[in-house]
This record gives C-alpha cells, sequence and structure tokens, in this order.
C-alpha cells in the first residue's frame, strides 16, 4: 500500500542558481500539483498586491481576501482551479491574450457554466461565430451589462422598473438612504438601501403618529408649530440670560451694576456705524437689568432683538398668556412648560433619513405597494448571479491564461530574475547613471523604512526620487550598481530612468548605502584612498600656510595703522640674518632628505640584488600586500550579497537568500562599451597638454638625493656589495710547504725573493678549464 502511494507523488524537476534549489513548472501538470510542494522549497511565501510589474486587475484576481497581500494558499488555489478548468493545462505555460472557448473543459457543472458566460459575451459583443475569448473581450464589464436590466449583481438601476412610480421610488430611496454601483456602471440601489429606505419611513410615519395622538400638547399650535418653535428656540436663550441677571440682581444690589454694560462699552460703540444688526448690539442683555422688574417686551427691548421680541410677544405670548406688554419670571416658566413636550417628542425624532421627502409623501409611498415591487426587482437581478459570476471566472481564466505562469516564475522560483529571460515582477525598469545602465531597480514606498533593512543585503544601493515633467507624477526607486566602482556617485547625482513601459523619468539619487562593487574597485580601493589622503593633507598644508600668511599681513598692517595713529614710534629694525640658524635648518633637512635617500637605496640594493625572475614576484607581492586584505574583504561581501533583504522591505516574504554572486552581479549593470566594428581616433584636439615641471622637479630631488647618498657613500658601499655579489668565487689557494723541523748547519742561504702575485687576467688564464 505504501508503495503505491509513493508511485502517485509528482515528480519536481529542480535547478540550481542563486544559491539554492529552484523548482521548474515544466507542464500543466506541476501547476496542478503544486499544493504538493513543500512550501519550504518555494521562493517566496507572500508578496504585495500593488506596485509589481503585473496587471493590476490579475493581481486583485490572485489576492481573493483582498487584503494587499497574495500568500501560498492563494496561488495554490488559483493555480489548481485554472488546470481543472481547461482540457489542456499545459495551455496555462504559453502565455496568450485569448483563450479558445474549444479549450474549456466543459465535463464539469463549473466548466460548462464558464464556456456558456464565454459564449454570451461574445455574441453580446456581436461576435457570435468567434472561437476565442479575449482579455479586452472581458475587461469591459459595462459593456458587457449595459444592454441588460439585470446582471446578477442584486443592485437595480431606476432603469430596470418598469413602471414610472416604482422608477421614482427608487430614485427617492437613492437619494435618502444612498445608491450602489451597478455592474452597468449606473447607480442603482441594493436590498439593504431598500429595507433601510422602508424602515424609515415607516418610523418616520410612525413617530408623527405618536404626536398626532396627543396633538394639544405635543402640537400646541396645529401645523404652525414648527415656526413657532423656531421662533421660541431663537429666543429662549436670551430670555434665560435675562432673567438669570435678574435673580443675580435680585441676590445682591451690587450686581445689577455689573450685570448691565459697562458705560467703556457704549463708548466703544459711539464711534462706529451702528445698525440693529450689529453683532455687537446682539451680545448685549436684552433690557436693562435690576431686581424685581419684568422683562419688557415693547419698550427698553435690545435693538438688535426689537424684531424677534416682537414676534415673540405676538405669536407665542399673546396666544398663551393673553396680551402683554412685559413679562414676569412666573410667565417665562408657563411658556417654557407649554413646550416641554413637543421638546421631549422632538428629542426621540425617528426617520430623519427621509424627512426631505415630507410626511404626506413618506405615508403615500408606505400606502402603496412600491415597497414589494422593488424587492421583486432586486429578486429578478439576484436570480442571474451564476450566470453573471461566470462572466468574472471567464475574465480570471482568460486572465490567468496570460499571466500566471509569469507570476509562479518570480514567486515559486524566482527564474525570471536569474535566467535573464525576462525581467522579473519586481524590476521596475532601467536607471541610466554615470555610464553605466542598472537593471536591478525596484519601487519603495518609503525610503527610510526600505532602507534600514535592505542595508543588510551588503549591495551598493542607491534611492532615487524620479519626476515626470509636465505630468506631475512622482515615485522613489532603488537601483542597485554591481559592477564598475562608486567614484562619480553621490548623493544629487541625476539620470534617468526608463519604467517598463518605457517612458522617461528624471531620476535624482537621495540615499546612498555603500558596499563593495567589483573586485576592480576593490583592488584600486586603497591606493585611491592613499592618493586622497595626501591630496587632502596638501591641501589642509596649503590652506594653513595660506591662513597664517594672511593672518600676519593682517596683523602687520593693523598693528602698523594702529602706531601710526596714536603716534606711537617705529617698530625696531628687523634682526639681523642669522647664518648659524639657517645653517641648521639646512642640515636638519639634509638629514631628512639623506635617511629618505638611505631607505629607498637600501630598497632599491635589496631589490638590485634579487635573480631577475624573483624581480616580479616581489612586485607582486608589494601589489598583494597593499591591495589584497581590501580583495580580501570585497570577495567575502560581494559572494555574500543576497536579494532578499532588498525585497523584504518591500513587503515581500522571501523564502531563501537569493544571493547575487560576482558573476550574476555583473550581468546586472552594463558599462559604457563601443559597439563592435565602431572605429575610434584617439587624436583629440582639445587634449590638455601636460606641463614638464613636475617631471623636472622630480629628477632635480632624483640628482639631489643621489648626490647626498654619493657624498655619505653609500652608493659606493651599495655598489660594491652588488660587486661582490655578482663576483665569482676566489680560486682555491695551494697549502704552503711544511716547514722542516731542523735547519742543517752552514752558511745561511740567499733570500729567495717571493714569487710576484699574478695579474687578474693571467690568474684568470691560469685557472683550470672545466
Amino acid at each position: 500500500m505504501a508503495g503505491k502511494t509513493e508511485s502517485k507523488r509528482h515528480v519536481w524537476n529542480f535547478f540550481r542558481s542563486g544559491g539554492f534549489d529552484q523548482v521548474q513548472l515544466t507542464s500543466g501538470s506541476d501547476l496542478a500539483a503544486l499544493g504538493e510542494l513543500d512550501a519550504k522549497l518555494w521562493a517566496a511565501l507572500a508578496c504585495p498586491s500593488a506596485g509589481l510589474e503585473m496587471d493590476p486587475r490579475t493581481l486583485a484576481l490572485l489576492d481573493t481576501d483582498g487584503d494587499g497581500r497574495i500568500r501560498v494558499p492563494e496561488v495554490v488555489a488559483a493555480a489548481a482551479w485554472a488546470a481543472r478548468l481547461l482540457k489542456n493545462p499545459d495551455e496555462l505555460l504559453t502565455p496568450q491574450d485569448s483563450l479558445p472557448l474549444a479549450a474549456i473543459d466543459d465535463s464539469t457543472a463549473e466548466g460548462a457554466e464558464v464556456l456558456a458566460s464565454a459564449r454570451q459575451i461574445v455574441d453580446g459583443l456581436g461576435k457570435a461565430d468567434a472561437a476565442v475569448v479575449t482579455i479586452d473581450d472581458t475587461v469591459d464589464t459595462n459593456r458587457i451589462f449595459a444592454q441588460t436590466r439585470f446582471n446578477g449583481d442584486g443592485i437595480v438601476p431606476p432603469a430596470a422598473a418598469s413602471d414610472e412610480a416604482t422608477r421614482k421610488v427608487i430614485e427617492e430611496a437613492m437619494a435618502c438612504v444612498g445608491a450602489d454601483t451597478d455592474r452597468s456602471g449606473e447607480p442603482g440601489l441594493s436590498q439593504e438601501k431598500a429595507d433601510l429606505f422602508f424602515a424609515e419611513a415607516k418610523a418616520y410615519s410612525d413617530w408623527w403618529a405618536s404626536a398626532e395622538a396627543d396633538a394639544g400638547n405635543v402640537l400646541p399650535f396645529g401645523e404652525a408649530t414648527d415656526n413657532v418653535v423656531a421662533l421660541y428656540e431663537a429666543v429662549r436663550p436670551k430670555i434665560d440670560d435675562w432673567f438669570t441677571r435678574e435673580r443675580l440682581a435680585e441676590y445682591d444690589a451690587r450686581a445689577a451694576e455689573a450685570l448691565n454694560p459697562a458705560v467703556a462699552d457704549y463708548q466703544a460703540l459711539a464711534a462706529r456705524t451702528l445698525s440693529p444688526a450689529a453683532g455687537e448690539l446682539a451680545a448685549l442683555p436684552l433690557a436693562a437689568v435690576s431686581a424685581r422688574s419684568p422683562l419688557p417686551l415693547v419698550e427698553g427691548v435690545n435693538p438688535a432683538w426689537a424684531d424677534a421680541m416682537a414676534r415673540f410677544r405676538k405669536e407665542i405670548v399673546t396666544p398663551l398668556l393673553g396680551a402683554r406688554a412685559a413679562l414676569t419670571e412666573a410667565d417665562w416658566t408657563q411658556i417654557v412648560a407649554h413646550f416641554a413636550a413637543h421638546e421631549k417628542w422632538h428629542a426621540a425624532k425617528h426617520g430623519a433619513a427621509v424627512e426631505p421627502l415630507g410626511l404626506a409623501r413618506v405615508r403615500e409611498i408606505l400606502a402603496g405597494d412600491a415597497q414589494r415591487e422593488v424587492a421583486a426587482l432586486i429578486a429578478r437581478d439576484r436570480a442571474l448571479e451564476g450566470a453573471a459570476n461566470a462572466i468574472v471566472k471567464v475574465e480570471k481564466l482568460v486572465r490567468f491564461r496570460r499571466d500566471l505562469v509569469c507570476f509562479l516564475n518570480n514567486f515559486v522560483s524566482f527564474r525570471d530574475f536569474y535566467t535573464g529571460k525576462a525581467k522579473a515582477i519586481f524590476q521596475a525598469g532601467t536607471l541610466y547613471l554615470d555610464g553605466r545602465s542598472c537593471d536591478l531597480c525596484i519601487h519603495v514606498d518609503d525610503v527610510a523604512k526600505h532602507s534600514a533593512l535592505a542595508n543588510r543585503s551588503r549591495t551598493y544601493l542607491a534611492y532615487c526620487e524620479c519626476t515626470r515633467r509636465g505630468s506631475g507624477e512622482t515615485m522613489s526607486i532603488v537601483a542597485a550598481f554591481t559592477d564598475g566602482d562608486p567614484d562619480n556617485l553621490m548623493v544629487g547625482r541625476n539620470g534617468v530612468f526608463y519604467d517598463r513601459q518605457g517612458r522617461d523619468w528624471d531620476a535624482t539619487i537621495v540615499r546612498i548605502l555603500e558596499h563593495p562593487i567589483s573586485m576592480r574597485q576593490a583592488f584600486w580601493d586603497p591606493y585611491k584612498r592613499i592618493g586622497r589622503m595626501v591630496s587632502d593633507q596638501i591641501e589642509k598644508m596649503a590652506s594653513a600656510k595660506v591662513k597664517a600668511l594672511d593672518d600676519a599681513a593682517a596683523a602687520e598692517v593693523s598693528g602698523a595703522a594702529t602706531k601710526a595713529a596714536t603716534g606711537q614710534a617705529a617698530a625696531p629694525a628687523a634682526a639681523p640674518f642669522d647664518v648659524a640658524k639657517f645653517a641648521g635648518i639646512f642640515a636638519a633637512i639634509g638629514l631628512a632628505i639623506g635617511a629618505i635617500g638611505t631607505a629607498i637605496a637600501s630598497v632599491l640594493t635589496g631589490f638590485m640584488g634579487l635573480v631577475w625572475w624573483q624581480m616580479p614576484l616581489a612586485i607582486l607581492g608589494l601589489l598583494l600586500l597593499i591591495s589584497g586584505p581590501s580583495m580580501v574583504i570585497a570577495y567575502m561581501k560581494l559572494r555574500s550579497r543576497t536579494l532578499a533583504p532588498i525585497l523584504d522591505a518591500n513587503g515581500w516574504a522571501v523564502n531563501t537568500r537569493a544571493t547575487i554572486n560576482i558573476p550574476f552581479g555583473a550581468s546586472l549593470t552594463s558599462l559604457a562599451e563601443l559597439p563592435p566594428g565602431a572605429e575610434r581616433c584617439l587624436r583629440d584636439p582639445f587634449e590638455q597638454r601636460k606641463t614638464p615641471w613636475k617631471t623636472y622637479l622630480f629628477l632635480v630631488a632624483l640628482l639631489a638625493a643621489l648626490g647626498l647618498l654619493w657624498h655619505n657613500g653609500t652608493l659606493q658601499k651599495g655598489w660594491q656589495d652588488v660587486r661582490a655579489r655578482l663576483a665569482p668565487p676566489p680560486a682555491a689557494t695551494q697549502p704552503a710547504p711544511a716547514k722542516p723541523e731542523t735547519a742543517p748547519p752552514g752558511p745561511p742561504a740567499a733570500a729567495t725573493p717571493a714569487p710576484a702575485k699574478p695579474e687578474p687576467a693571467k690568474a684568470e688564464a691560469a685557472k683550470p678549464k672545466d
């Protein structure tokens, strides 16, 4: 049984790239079996559904839960669904914008439904004889549903009604509770909005019915109650204010003067042109405040409130209390009590959404059959939901025929990125800057947030702000520089970015993450640093010298001017030239030059003492000593460059390191090269001519050093050492004859002259030949 299960397991093919094994999707069965592939072997586990170089509609169809991210289960479901609806799933591996109707598998209920909807689409577009359905056929659902009253979305526009009365109710309902958008693009009414409208209408009618049941208290003025209540609410705050002031004055007579406007307030108004509608007057009390006095309604009323109080007296006071020229606090309390029931009823108001229609129209709608008619239209529309949703499935299937395999080759594996046959969906375009073109460019929403994580990629990254002139569009990208050198890359440099649609953008570097770019850069970097250090030191020394001279000159001029102004005696004459002092200085300089010359001579002596084949090795060793550490560090970092942090910082969940090694990195950045067969003229008529003073200065310094070395005897000693090393070994000397033990007696023998030392030439000739 176990062996049978093993035989049914899908067999996968993998290829090695980017430092990890990637699955190859070469057949429709691979797509149908994606659910069996261990998620640990996927290149990515999630990615954003926006900001990628793929049709946004296709990405939205993949993101089934609409949360803005596409995950493994959604990809597995999409691949299995598309493979299930096609007779030959291998057609998903040949992306096209169209799908043959004969390719849809109608042996299942879902497949038959999709095929029927596809035929409905082409029929509705006037292409009944068409054998294929294209993305353009499905992209405009408004055009597909424009000629039909019902489209299965449960939303009915006013035009769906067959009579004028129902059409008017739908329009009024949309005006009161809002509208939804129908698949045809027209505003319409859904069942939820219809239920809300009729519920609001009933609540509004019932609310008014409760008032009508107690009209004597709730509606004390009958049909004019609304206007009278509006007047009452307008004057009530000012009347309450006046009686409160009156009670306070009654509490303490001293308060009366302070509660009335001060003389200064009237003086401020006196210089202005006043009118009864002036705001400054309206802020004053209704009348002068005094203890135990009624509120005047005719005379002594604030001019700003005179008209309102006159209406209040006529429309409220007289009907309720009779004719009055003044109003006591008890009278006011009685008036307030008359409006208490209305205020309580108004606070419990219901159905405010339909109030603009008026009570009569609301009750007319409720008395008719409009609610049943609208519900019947919506139900009729929903009955076509299956067929209409199948039209969406047709669009989904056609889009997956074109885009699914591309997405899988950038999610399940990074095949498009590492094979170079097509750009990956996360590559936004190409940046041209500093004689290079960078293909690894990615959209960035937040530069600061992205760079914090992308720095771990150990890749030289340049963040650019891109702008399209004329349109005002802006965006941010990050470009990876993987070949060349960074000498001319700096914040503020400008380039041109071409997006995947071929549009050009002005690009400006705003941030740089520095990392090694190439081994060539690492080799020359130490020498460039030394050169920059020497140049900086020379500039500092020169600047310091110039500053010292400027300061000294300024001090001299300032001192002379001060002395001239104060009449002081002239400064004493300068001290005579001290020969001994400057002789010591020259001696010190000579010693320094001699030490340097000795060091140079020692190096040259050692170098000249090497055998000829050892000299290149010594030069190579010196270069490795200087450039070796930099190259080793750069090599380790270049081998560890990875794509994962760059994508992770953009919302991806990359499931592997996805390294960018040295050869692959070089393919992502192209350097400027002359085209094959191009002719090149090396003569530059404007070439800057080099002045020979540097050469002369070097020769003078060299001769001076050699003269000092000759004077010190260093050159002679070095030359003798070289000759001694190059001279052949001396000839073997004959042993001296043995001295006799005793000399015989007799007269002393005549002195024998010593043999003459053979000349070098003769001695050389006397040497035995090999």
